[in-house]
């Protein structure tokens, strides 16, 4: 096996548009965000970008890569069809399987901008949970609306697709039963802030479980109560603070992600 170790991937800035080179940071920004709150999986799972202005293109990781690794540049840029439209040079290539799902949504959702799709601990168990995910605290109210996709096996069967995107509908969160969580964003930003939301609602859910005791159930109209303010136009705009914030965090981390 060839050591790609030291693979020294040349700067794209220079050879895309301004706006895709933003798509290319926020992605990275992301993948590095993932990573940093524990819902990575080794070097599986994506999250993916639609390229602004050019149909049917979308960025995703280099399949081998770690995702404290992924940087701008290292992005490579596919079509709804697996192809590749231009690669990074990291010599790994795309994970053929992955894009299944996430072209899916692209392909569907003209608003989604941004699909993140996770195998945390805490998202794969409330996947396995008959129950689903339970308005048991207020991130949980978050989510009024909440897709959920039966097994059917590792996501490479490309007539899957359209089960998936009827399951997810017009949500923002979509749980992939005995799998892990899907989110989708008009932004980079919001499918992330999205997906820890709703990874943290299912961190409390399946510690609240684990007591074994008698959980406190809290009555359905303050659930939509509290739904309804989070609903856009209620409150501020999702994404104003959060992630300005966690770009300074990664840059004081480390901001090779913009490389």
């Amino acid at each position: 096996m060839t050591d790609l170790s030291s693979v020294n991937i040349p700067s794209l800035r220079s050879k895309v548009s301004d706006t895709e080179w933003q798509a290319r940071v926020d992605l990275a920004a992301c993948y590095r965000l993932i990573a940093l709150f524990g819902m990575n999986d080794l070097i599986y799972n994506h999250a993916t970008a639609r390229v602004p202005d050019e149909e049917g293109h979308f960025l995703i990781n280099a399949y081998g890569y770690a995702y404290e690794e992924v940087t701008a540049s290292s992005l490579v840029k596919i079509d709804f069809d697996g192809n590749t439209v231009h690669d990074s040079g990291t010599g790994y290539g795309i994970n053929q399987a992955g894009f299944v799902i996430h072209s899916a949504v692209h392909r569907a959702r003209k608003d989604v901008g941004c699909v993140i799709h996770t195998h945390s601990p805490a998202g794969m168990a409330v996947s396995a949970l008959e129950c689903g995910l339970l308005p048991l605290t207020q991130n949980a109210m978050f989510f009024g609306q909440v897709g959920y996709h039966d097994y059917e096996g590792p996501a490479i069967d490309l007539d899957e697709q359209k089960r998936l995107v009827k399951d997810l509908g017009g949500a923002a969160a979509l749980i992939l039963r005995n799998h892990g969580l899907l989110t989708a964003g008009r932004t980079v930003c919001e499918a992330f802030v999205v997906m820890h939301w709703l990874e943290k609602a299912c961190q409390a859910q399946i510690m609240a479980m684990s007591c074994q005791t008698p959980m406190n159930k809290v009555p359905e109209k303050v659930v939509k109560l509290t739904n309804d303010r989070y609903a856009p136009g209620q409150r501020r705009k999702i994404t104003e603070l959060e992630w300005p914030a966690m770009l300074r965090m990664l840059d004081r981390r480390d901001p090779s992600y913009r490389d």
